[in-house]
């Protein structure tokens, strides 16, 4: 059994995700979001978010984390630069717990999932429903992406039927 967790970082809203493999079948064990206040000032947004990272990943104990990519040909810059911060403290928290970390870029993420490099967010959605049986598409964006990344890397490091593998 492995227990990925995966993130969509962001200094607001930090989307996360919990999968299990057991043998070739994949479950959702938790996903959600984690929200800074916006109106605090940038360290004790920081912090905020360490202290509800730190308690995710004590509550899912998991064997891998994987976090997507920070984009560098972000039309805004400071976009990319806070999303910067949100993946340092996940990286730290990493290395603090030894557990191992990987990253993937948007576009690794959604060929993986769905064979095409530019799939919408729709698509995406729709292949994670289907693959982790869940009721209805998965929401906020912020935790599909998160379960994406997930899938991602179950699918790019374990060998599961029905994913695409590359």
């Amino acid at each position: 059994m492995i227990r990925v967790l995966g993130f969509d970082p962001g200094l607001k809203i930090t989307g996360f995700g919990v999968i299990e493999l057991k043998a070739k079948d994949c479950r959702v064990v938790q996903a959600g979001v984690i929200k800074a206040r916006v109106n605090k000032d940038l360290a004790l947004r920081l912090q905020e978010l360490y202290r509800g990272l730190k308690e995710i990943i004590a509550e899912a104990k998991p064997d891998e984390i994987a976090v997507e990519e920070l984009c560098s040909h972000y039309q805004h810059p400071r976009t990319a630069i806070l999303m910067g911060h949100a993946r340092g403290l996940i990286y730290l928290l990493s290395a603090e717990q030894g557990i191992p970390i990987v990253s993937y870029s948007a576009k690794r993420i959604k060929k993986s999932l769905t064979g095409n490099g530019s799939a919408s967010k729709l698509q995406v959605q729709r292949v994670i429903q289907a693959r982790l049986a869940l009721p209805r598409l998965p929401e906020p964006s912020d935790v599909a992406d998160a379960l994406a990344v997930a899938l991602c890397h179950i699918n790019c490091t374990h060998l599961v039927l029905g994913g695409i593998i590359h």
